[in-house]
């Protein structure tokens, strides 16, 4: 675990886009399950489990890459697609004896609180993306779901990786709630985790419409401004409903979606109610917990 700052955004590229990157348990569980009836699985089957893990999603996408790059004139920019292109039965080759978050956090109960809680919100902010992205009938919903989810990949690998940093930026924002998190970050990382997620992004070979879907600053693109609104809106909601960025968030969401209000509040009730469906996300494993997927 990381307990300093490396020395510069070049150093902390070498160290995460080298690193073996863990899955939440509740993914390897099910990928064991689907495993073990792999004759009637298909693509779609395993990019339902993929897309509610940040970490599966990014591994994946960077694995398929380079089969991309050599038979296919476009990137592969959806799970269902990537799964497709490798096989179903090498994907599952290729996917096993995962570690897990739980396991590799075992002994940091703090840094795995707070890696599985912002994996919740991140999955939060992805499933309104996709909600409002097929509101808006967009060209690829796929698409915008997993910007979304990947957009705040950085911060996750710092919990997973160096939890005493992530919880020092942590710490510096709730002291002080009129601090922007890019200058916490400089001051006790160096750098803006989006410039290392970007850099990432070009070092793994993601598709470069992935990354354009999380840069701000082509946010005057509606795709764009989909999934950042989706993104703040998790951020500012899961310090209650009461926050004092929503109302900024509702109003840019009713220029985006073209809805007035009434019927924004509506959709978001729908949403929420939707997002109960969401996978279980135990905050802390129990206390004797093994890995037996790891």
């Amino acid at each position: 675990m990381l307990t300093h700052p490396l020395q510069d955004l070049e150093t902390w590229l070498l160290f995460f886009s080298g690193a073996d990157l863990p899955v939440l348990r509740h993914t390897a569980h099910k990928l064991e399950e689907m495993r073990e009836k792999i004759d009637r699985v298909n693509g779609r089957d395993v990019a339902n489990i993929v897309l509610q893990d940040p970490l599966m999603t990014v591994k994946v996408l960077t694995y398929i890459q380079p089969f991309a790059g050599k038979s296919l004139r476009s990137e592969i920019t959806t799970i269902a697609s990537a799964v497709m292109m490798v096989g179903v039965e090498p994907f599952f080759e290729k996917f096993k004896d995962l570690i897990t978050v739980e396991h590799m956090l075992k002994t940091e109960p703090q840094a795995m609180l707070g890696t599985l809680q912002l994996i919740r919100r991140v999955q939060r902010a992805a499933h309104y993306a996709r909600e409002w992205a097929m509101w808006r009938q967009d060209i690829n919903v796929e698409e915008v779901t997993i910007a979304t989810l990947l957009h705040d990949l950085t911060e996750i690998l710092l919990w997973c990786f160096a939890p005493k940093l992530a919880s020092d930026i942590r710490d510096l924002q709730k002291n002080d709630r009129s601090l922007r998190s890019t200058v916490a970050q400089e001051q006790v990382l160096g750098i803006q985790l989006i410039d290392l997620q970007l850099a990432l992004c070009r070092a793994w070979h993601l598709p470069q419409l992935l990354s354009n879907l999380m840069d701000p600053a082509q946010a005057n693109q509606p795709r764009i401004r989909n999934v950042l609104l989706a993104v703040d809106l998790a951020r500012h909601s899961a310090n209650g409903w009461n926050d004092a960025a929503l109302p900024d968030d509702f109003i840019a969401l009713e220029k985006l979606l073209h809805l007035n209000r009434d019927s924004l509040i509506e959709r978001l009730k729908h949403t929420e109610e939707e997002k109960a469906a969401l996978p279980p996300m135990p905050l802390m494993p129990p206390p004797d917990a093994t890995e037996s997927v790891i």
